[in-house]
């Protein structure tokens, strides 16, 4: 049977930027203390230039809502005080599963390292798309723009996503796709992207945390400075959470010189056949 190894990075909650309120269901929060002031060149169709090479600044992926076990400390060198829930409402950093959803979800929990049911296994382990936003805590991500686009080129599994500026209706509800469909606009320097058309194949950490194609996220990449962005992303999905929630993200730019994004040899049944038979005999 073949271990799934996780790689994850300490979490880091972002501070909101000048303005931002704490978006959350019924408008909680406060406003948050005023950041320095960001002037950022342009594009040629007026966009604030962000192009270049990110990176997270850290989020548990083997588990949201949890710090990580000592068994992965030990393994990543890890300071345990550095962990912290990237949900950051509710403010328990819990996602507010419907009852039968929580204890679907408990029971995926119980049985992710085991193989016996195709329910069990981490999308990732079968190299799926990831979806968002689970998608940037996988290595690196590069920005483009081009006239009335965002593209976001992300290193894991050479996802991409082309973010249209022009206001063109969604896709209709009968397409389901990883990534979602997007819609895109400028609020002053920050970007706000509207996902929908979500399926109901992807996680958001390893021990199954799910939702389903009824998945609504708008985003909020606000660009501090040349090299920060905070983002924020609410998902409302009445079909599995009593109530819409919201995480948050921390993004800097990669300066290393002569960086790039690599190649990610990862796709649908790659796994050795060594796995692939353990798998086929479990689910027998």
């Amino acid at each position: 049977m073949a271990a799934t190894i996780v790689v994850a990075v300490a979490s880091l909650t972002p501070t909101l930027a000048a303005g931002q309120t704490a978006e959350g269901s019924g408008g909680r929060g406060q406003a948050a203390a005023p950041a320095k002031t960001w002037n950022p060149p342009r594009t040629s169709d007026g966009q604030p230039d962000i192009q270049g090479y990110w990176q997270n600044r850290g989020v548990n992926s083997y588990n949201l809502e949890e710090g990580m076990g000592k068994e992965h400390l030990d393994i990543t060198a890890i300071n345990p005080q550095n962990w912290r829930p990237a949900i950051v409402d509710p403010p328990d950093g819990k996602f507010p599963y419907q009852p039968w959803a929580a204890a679907k979800r408990k029971e995926i929990r119980d049985h992710h390292t085991n193989l016996t049911k195709w329910e069990y296994i981490d999308p990732h382990t079968l190299c799926y798309l990831s979806g968002i936003p689970r998608v940037f805590y996988q290595g690196g991500f590069q920005i483009l723009q081009s006239p009335g686009h965002v593209v976001f080129l992300q290193e894991f599994n050479h996802a991409y996503r082309i973010v249209p500026l022009d206001q063109r209706p969604h896709l209709g509800d009968n397409f389901k796709l990883w990534m979602g469909d997007s819609r895109g606009r400028w609020e002053g320097n920050t970007l706000v992207v509207d996902v929908t058309s979500n399926n109901d194949k992807t996680w958001w950490d390893v021990v199954g945390s799910f939702h389903s194609d009824a998945l609504h996220i708008v985003e909020r990449y606000t660009f501090v400075d040349a090299d920060t962005i905070n983002y924020e992303a609410t998902f409302e999905d009445p079909k599995v959470f009593t109530r819409p929630f919201r995480m948050s993200l921390l993004f800097n730019r990669n300066k290393e010189p002569g960086y790039e994004l690599i190649e990610f040899a990862c796709h649908e049944g790659q796994e050795s056949q060594q796995f692939l038979k353990t798998l086929r005999e479990n689910l027998k």
